[in-house]
């Protein structure tokens, strides 16, 4: 309590200074160093009627009074202090053990003075272990002999500054007792610790607040104080004085502030010793409030809406608010969650939100808290057209798809943007695959995506929607079928916005064409299809056979396009593929389609015919020949008989002759069937077959 009670003995030096009497003395309550400034003489000027003092008489004198708590030795010095101190004299004289202030004859049990003569500077006094005087006689150091003290005694001690200058001097005790005290920490008499100790034990009553000015309850540590002991009256006050003189306490809550140093007082009262001295005892101590408030700063962050999705990514945390890093900080999404503690933003370095506010609360060491708003913005939002479209002509190689100029969309009217192209949304928002040739994108009917950035990196992605126009045809152009040797117009109809044909006409129709393939570019706006028209060369029909028997001509036709016509003489036609009545010797057959085209024509003979061989060896009738028929291709001589089975073939190994005989023996007479077969020689190498029947009389 060293400080309290320096601070009490100061305020009763400029209160008391007219009442320095023994009667009045003043209760050492400690036996720590005192600090004092004795002024005037007091009522009763003792120093002169004391018996065997070295004192001669009183200037600025001052008494105090003391009880002994433990045995031992007691010393005490002396000390000028403040400004002139090496000038100052003070004397003293030491009564006891129980000294009657009433008795002013009594001689001092010990007695000395500092004397400027002393080589010490300040000059020095008191008791010390190693004089041996018991009061000075002129002639010391200042100091005199030391005291044996027992529990309980009471002693009073008179202090006189010589000098007609009020100074203030330190009152020092050493030895091996101790002072009676109510205040004493390690005593049973009361264990009363400093409620009030901020960082260490020289920072009396500091108490950390949140605020400049606060409603207070003092009393809230009076128990504390006191510990239990009833032997102590705590009480407070606003100012020093007030405290001193023990008036105006604070008896309830006030509206404290931080300016303003608050006091307060622990009396002692001794039921057992009404008049003990102890009962005269004060302990003061001061109730400093430390303002530990703080301010945020309200601030704002900006950041993007992309893709005008109405929120954006925030880091809360790189938001300048004034945060400090003893600070423990929490986020909010709103004054009523903050309030509430409820909500918390947990990750507040990557909050999505939309346009608005977000609340930072921050709590100090002291448990002060402060709150800032966090205002939450947009950049300028990027605005798109999402009704882009873009057609492009298909491409004649893969006509599903065209080549299209992405840049060419108009998908926004900012300016000051960059773009990126990709084929999906969910490539443009990731920023993955972009379309490597924007100008140039082939693609089919479909949408591409362009993301549009601006300055602060904020973007959105537009749909750009492609149209593959596609290739557009003459339904009136055809392939046509014509005779070989004809001509034929080709017209490619009305609608379009250009012609240009292979043939390098630019006109609707060309004419006089023959058989051939024709293409036609066919321009509809800025588009181009190559329509590719064939004329076809009518297919001939195909004499295939010419069935001859006896006088009757049958010609069997294929291919071509029917109904046929048959002409012997490229002039009068029939329906019919029968000739009757056909001469022996060479004839023409000519042979036509539906097209009317050139009719084909194959030569064909009619050879003699032989009905009756007399295979007698007279060299009339006796073989079959038809060797003249030698130049035809393939031509066969084939005898049957009456039942339809093959019993002879002349060929080109037997001259194309029968003698009537098979093996070399002649047959029976009688009636037997016959063909030749063979190939005209044409392009088509028509198949020829004449048939007939010979009499075979053979001598039995």
């Amino acid at each position: 309590m060293k400080k309290y009670l320096l601070v009490f003995l100061f305020f009763v030096t400029q209160m008391v200074f007219a009442q320095q009497d023994c009667i009045t003395a003043i209760p050492i309550c400690s036996d720590a160093d005192i600090a004092l400034t004795p002024g005037g003489t007091g009522t009763v000027a003792e120093s002169e009627h004391a018996t065997g003092s070295c004192l001669y008489g009183e200037s600025n004198s001052i008494w105090l009074t003391f009880s002994i708590q433990t045995a031992g030795t007691l010393t005490f010095l002396i000390t000028p202090t403040g400004a002139g101190a090496n000038n100052i004299d003070y004397d003293w004289a030491l009564y006891g053990p129980n000294h009657n202030c009433a008795n002013l004859n009594v001689a001092p049990l010990r007695c000395s003075y500092a004397g400027l003569f002393s080589s010490v500077t300040p000059p020095l006094t008191g008791l010390n272990m190693t004089a041996t005087d018991t009061s000075e006689d002129g002639g010391g150091d200042g100091f005199v002999k030391y005291i044996d003290v027992l529990p309980g005694q009471v002693y009073h001690l008179l202090l006189n500054n010589f000098s007609t200058t009020i100074a203030p001097f330190s009152l020092t005790f050493g030895g091996t007792a101790s002072l009676l005290t109510p205040f004493d920490h390690n005593s049973a008499q009361i264990y009363q610790p400093n409620p009030f100790l901020g960082a260490g034990p020289d920072q009396d009553g500091q108490i950390n607040v949140c605020s400049p000015s606060f409603t207070y309850d003092f009393s809230m540590w009076t128990s504390q104080i006191l510990n239990g002991n009833p032997n102590f009256i705590v009480k407070y006050y606003r100012s020093a004085t007030d405290a001193m003189d023990d008036v105006n306490p604070i008896t309830g809550p006030i509206t404290a502030n931080v300016a303003t140093t608050y006091h307060y007082s622990i009396s002692y009262v001794d039921p057992n010793s009404p008049t003990s001295f102890l009962n005269q005892c004060r302990d003061f101590g001061t109730i400093n409030f430390i303002d530990r408030s703080f301010t945020l700063n309200p601030a704002s962050i900006t950041e993007c809406s992309n893709n005008n999705s109405g929120t954006a990514l925030y880091d809360l945390t790189s938001v300048d608010v004034g945060l400090t890093p003893n600070l423990t900080v929490k986020y909010y999404p709103s004054m009523p969650d903050l309030n509430a503690g409820t909500n918390e933003i947990t990750t507040p370095y990557a909050y999505t939100s939309s346009e608005g506010s977000a609340f930072v609360k921050a709590t100090n060491e002291y448990g002060c808290v402060a709150i800032a708003e966090i205002t939450l913005k947009f950049h300028p939002i990027v605005v798109i057209n999402n009704d882009a479209i873009l057609r492009s002509c298909f491409i004649e190689t893969n006509p599903s798809t065209a080549v299209f100029n992405l840049t060419a969309a108009l998908v926004t009217g900012q300016t000051g943007v960059t773009k990126t192209y990709y084929p999906s949304m969910a490539d443009a928002v990731n920023g993955t695959n972009p379309i490597a040739t924007p100008a140039a994108y082939i693609a089919p009917n479909g949408v591409a995506y362009v993301k549009v950035t601006n300055a602060q990196g904020c973007y959105a992605v537009a749909k750009v929607t492609l149209v593959v126009i596609p290739p557009v045809y003459s339904s009136v152009l055809k392939d046509k079928i014509i005779c070989m040797e004809d001509k034929t117009t080709l017209d490619a109809g009305p609608g379009f916005n250009g012609y240009e044909w292979s043939t390098g006409a630019t006109t609707q129709t060309i004419t006089d064409v023959g058989v051939g393939t024709y293409w036609v570019k066919l321009k509809t706006g800025d588009c181009v299809a190559l329509q590719t028209v064939k004329v076809y060369p009518a297919e001939q029909p195909v004499i295939s056979n010419i069935d001859i028997a006896t006088n009757t001509v049958t010609v069997n036709v294929i291919g071509g396009t029917p109904p046929y016509n048959y002409s012997l003489d490229n002039v009068n036609w029939q329906d019919s593929n029968v000739f009757q009545n056909i001469s022996r010797g060479n004839h023409t057959v000519y042979v036509k389609d539906a097209y009317d085209c050139d009719p084909i024509e194959v030569t064909i003979v009619v050879p003699n015919l032989v009905n009756v061989i007399t295979p007698n060896g007279d060299g009339v009738n006796d073989i079959i020949d038809y060797s003249a028929l030698a130049g035809k291709q393939n031509l066969v001589l084939s005898i049957f008989d009456r039942y339809g089975t093959k019993i002879h073939q002349a060929d080109k190994m037997n001259g194309y002759k029968w003698d009537g005989t098979i093996g070399g023996k002649k047959v029976p007479t009688g009636t037997y069937w016959y063909s030749v077969t063979w190939n005209e020689n044409n392009k088509k190498n028509t198949a020829f077959k004449f048939s007939g029947w010979v009499m075979v009389k053979n001598r039995e």
